[in-house]
């Protein structure tokens, strides 16, 4: 379990965090939500160690591991991919020399009853533990296989890192971090850099997860599917509930129409007793009672409404010209890189109006199709035509990083928009979330968010009839997500959707295509009836699997199975009791902190002595509740 407690942190003059608490449980599934700019990366980067709170502390037991994948970072690997994964069991010959040392003590001590013994053994029982989990026995063969979990294949592994573009440079890096099974993984926004069938692979792995798993993520069914807990970041304060986030977000109406409820109650008490003591306020009479109800007023913890970010894009696409009734006429197309192969003899015709996705894998051709279509790649074979008056608004993959960084947000609309659209160009930006000031600002100092809202504007500039979008919700947020959601349903166009966000693409499309094996398959299905068939194709492949292996197999004797189980038994009721020692003390120091408190109640200045107070005190009393749990489940073994 580690422990956060009284975490205060502040960014320019403003406090991300004040006086937070929480606890993360040894197998805690959690999401973490707030508005952009809440503070959710910097818990994440304050939990591992990379940034200093301004006070409180961080209790993390003393061989509890972290692991913390950011939403961007720069790899500089030169090691091919299999030996860039292997990198991961580094931490094995620290703890090999850690028990070296702790043996040879061991062997030259006489003192078997002294603590300082008693520690010795410890130590040596929970690096064994360790090294049981990271299962150095099989390191290569667990490397491979989360390696083509997350998308890799056989023929890579020998590749060098450098031959990967950053996106799947990312992925080693997440590899690294599920084989080193740290007690809690970390993951900022780790869906940026993965397909479909990777997100899904990950989504299992995760699940079935011995450790904690904190994350960060607009992907909405990504979080529903892992997390049983959702902390909120607002204002300075966090909301625990303990629900994934569709039910969380439910929640969190009821709470905000409850203390808009609770704060309109309130006022019309204040508005009563303000009445009456300034009825009252110059009669001897009633002198005492006035006073009492002023201190009554002063000592009243105001109620507020938590910050609610209204704030989101709001657009639709302009009305798509006629255009004839096929878009795209695409007939034996062949493209290769070099020697590399990537699309093989490809037809697709595209009608007037069609909703299409591309999906599959990374590296299967889906963006390299849309730029063929979209006249960016021209050296293929076969053929690719635009039907009558087709007009293409295109939003490539990289759009953001196309943009020129030093132009101002306006020039870059200035400099594209004609006619009667230049009188509109601030207008546009507004519903993009870009005020005044904003607007001045260079494209170079942008979020990625910002980025993208910036080339999502640009569409709106002309009016076309066919959409070719490669993954347009990178770096958006939720709600943005829905509106630009919410906008394609109601475009009259056509339109070519590159994307693996599940929840965004469900509903919005009438034709999958998904890229295989340098061809396309043509599905008419919604993408989760789509997966569906995809996870029984799959399952299919595994029983077979499953039963050459049992073939192949020699029995295991029921003595060595009943060995394992007893030993994990074992395993299981030493944790329960260090843990039951662990919340004893602690109990025991906060009761202290408590006692001591009270003392200090009718004296103290400081406007958080109370919320501190409330705090403490919850602390105490769900570390009695977790007490009576365990010490009936030991009671009972």
């Amino acid at each position: 379990m580690i422990t956060i407690h009284n975490l205060s942190i502040q960014f320019n003059g403003e406090n991300l965090f004040d006086d937070v608490s929480f606890t993360i449980g040894d197998k805690d599934r959690i999401g973490l939500v707030g508005k952009n700019g809440a503070g959710k990366s910097t818990l994440l980067k304050i939990l591992c160690g990379l940034q200093n709170a301004d006070s409180g502390n961080i209790v993390i037991s003393k061989h509890q591991t972290v692991g913390y994948l950011p939403q961007e970072m720069i790899p500089s690997s030169t090691t091919t991919v299999l030996q860039e994964a292997m990198k991961a069991f580094d931490e094995i010959k620290h703890l090999n020399l850690q028990l070296d040392s702790i043996n040879k003590e061991l062997s030259e001590r006489k003192d078997y009853d002294s603590k300082d013994y008693e520690r010795l053994l410890l130590n040596q029982e929970e690096i064994n533990e360790r090294l049981a989990i990271i299962d150095v026995n099989n390191a290569e063969p667990t490397a491979r296989k989360i390696l083509l979990g997350l998308g890799f294949r056989n023929e890579d592994f020998d590749r060098n890192m450098t031959e990967f573009s950053s996106g799947w440079q990312m992925r080693v890096e997440l590899a690294k971090i599920l084989l080193q099974k740290p007690n809690l993984i970390l993951l900022d926004e780790p869906t940026n850099h993965l397909d479909i069938e990777s997100i899904t692979w990950l989504e299992s792995f995760l699940q079935q997860y011995y450790g904690a798993v904190v994350l960060v993520s607009h992907d909405r069914c990504f979080l529903d599917n892992i997390t049983k807990r959702t902390i909120e970041i607002t204002a300075g304060k966090i909301y625990d509930y303990k629900t994934n986030y569709s039910d969380y977000q439910i929640l969190h109406e009821e709470r905000i129409r409850s203390q808009q409820s609770q704060m309109v109650n309130q006022q019309r008490q204040i508005a009563e007793v303000e009445k009456f003591i300034e009825r009252f306020r110059y009669k001897a009479t009633k002198a005492k009672q006035v006073q009492s109800k002023i201190k009554m007023l002063d000592k009243m913890e105001r109620i507020e409404i938590d910050e609610v970010d209204s704030s989101s894009i709001h657009f639709l696409f302009p009305a798509a010209p006629h255009s004839g009734r096929i878009v795209v006429d695409i007939r034996n197309l062949s493209k290769s890189y070099g020697e590399k192969k990537v699309l093989n003899n490809i037809n697709l015709i595209l009608e007037r109006g069609q909703k299409v996705a591309f999906i599959g894998r990374n590296g299967e051709g889906k963006s390299t199709l849309s730029k063929v279509i979209v006249g960016e790649i021209k050296d293929y074979t076969g053929q690719c035509n635009l039907g009558y008056d087709v007009k293409i608004g295109y939003f490539a993959q990289n759009q953001a990083a196309l943009l020129d960084g030093e132009k101002t947000v306006f020039e870059t609309i200035d400099d594209i928009a004609t006619g009667d659209v230049r009188q509109k160009i601030r207008s546009i930006l507004g519903s993009f979330l870009f005020d005044e000031e904003a607007i001045e600002k260079k494209v170079k100092v942008l979020s990625g968010g910002e980025k993208t809202r910036l080339a999502l504007a640009k569409l709106l500039l002309s009016e076309v009839n066919l959409l070719v979008l490669d993954e347009p919700t990178n770096h958006l947020d939720l709600v943005s997500k829905d509106i630009l959601k919410n906008a394609l349903l109601k475009y009259d166009g056509a339109f070519i959707l590159v994307s693996h966000d599940r929840d965004f693409l469900q509903g919005l499309t009438t034709t999958l295509y998904e890229f295989k094996d340098h061809n396309i398959k043509e599905y008419h299905d919604d993408i989760y009836d789509f997966l569906e068939k995809k996870k029984l194709q799959n399952l299919e492949q595994l029983n077979l699997r499953q039963r050459t292996e049992k073939k192949e197999d020699k029995p295991i004797s029921q003595n060595k199975l009943d060995f394992q189980a007893n030993k994990e038994k074992e395993k299981e009721l030493r944790k329960k009791r260090n843990r039951l020692k662990t919340i004893e003390q602690e109990i025991e120091n906060t009761e202290k902190d408590i006692a001591l408190m009270e003392e200090n109640l009718n004296s103290t200045q400081d406007p958080n002595f109370f919320t501190n107070y409330q705090n403490k005190k919850e602390l105490v009393e769900n570390l009695m509740q977790e007490w009576e749990v365990l010490s009936m489940e030991l009671e009972k073994q």
